[in-house]
């Protein structure tokens, strides 16, 4: 059991990152028409509003809140916050956001499974990564009584050391992780075993959504005709508030008037 725990949470973790970080750079590579999320909008939107919109502001706080939340050192936050405070705050906020996140993507689930015009447009991995992520974070909703039970922030501190001690390269002490209940070695696990399969499922336009954060700073662009020769905001003929530019004979096209040899 010793060597297993030493795998599954000293070993495997690097493993899933190593294929999470290669294998997206290897897919956008090699295969950038399969990057995207393979939006079946057009096809019918009715639950996909709803449905889309939940999951999505569910998912992004449940992400940041466990990026920040496991990542963040004790002595950062311990000089104004107790660690029983911090874990009472995931509690809270991690369940309402992970009933939203929850109600969302069964609708979203309901739509591709039940719907035969989406389903037979579906890929196998489609469903197969929404059902993972369902289990997923059905399991995280069940580590909620038991947080409750350890409100004083033990259970909390040995997640989030575990958790730092892989990012910073350094020993794990699996044991302290085979004491936890299930549903947070199962939760951890799962959690692991997405980020292996991110690289070969539509996941991989997460990274296009971060990206996009690059249009806030983009320069504006500016559209000039060249047909007409007309400057940046000049309105056409019949268009309200058009005013006849000051070289007429600009707006006329160059081969117009002239003949042409045939």
């Amino acid at each position: 059991m010793t060597t297993l725990h030493g795998f599954v949470f000293g070993v495997y973790p690097y493993i899933c990152l190593t294929v999470f970080l290669l294998g997206s750079l290897i897919r956008f590579d090699r295969d950038q028409y399969t990057w995207k999320s393979d939006s079946s909008q057009l096809l019918r939107s009715g639950l996909l509003r709803w449905g889309s919109n939940l999951f999505h502001v569910g998912i992004l706080f449940l992400f940041f809140g466990h990026l920040m939340g496991l990542l963040t050192p004790h002595a950062f936050y311990g000089h104004f916050m107790e660690a029983s405070v911090k874990q009472m705050l995931a509690i809270w906020s991690g369940g309402t956001f992970g009933v939203l996140c929850f109600i969302g993507l069964t609708m979203l689930i309901y739509r591709r499974v039940f719907d035969p015009r989406i389903r037979y447009t579906s890929h196998r991995t489609d469903i197969a990564i929404l059902v993972i992520l369902w289990v997923q974070l059905v399991i995280g909703l069940i580590t909620l009584p038991f947080s409750w039970a350890h409100s004083d922030g033990r259970v909390m501190l040995i997640l989030a050391d575990w958790a730092q001690r892989i990012v910073t390269l350094r020993a794990v002490d699996a044991e302290a992780l085979a004491g936890l209940p299930w549903p947070f070695l199962f939760h951890i696990v799962l959690g692991m075993t997405i980020f292996l399969l991110f690289p070969f499922s539509r996941l991989v336009h997460v990274w296009s959504g971060f990206a996009t954060i690059g249009f806030l700073f983009r320069p504006h662009q500016v559209v000039r005709s060249r047909r007409l020769n007309l400057p940046a905001g000049h309105h056409l003929p019949g268009q309200p508030g058009a005013v006849p530019p000051p070289n007429a004979a600009a707006a006329v096209h160059p081969t117009e008037g002239r003949k042409v040899p045939a």
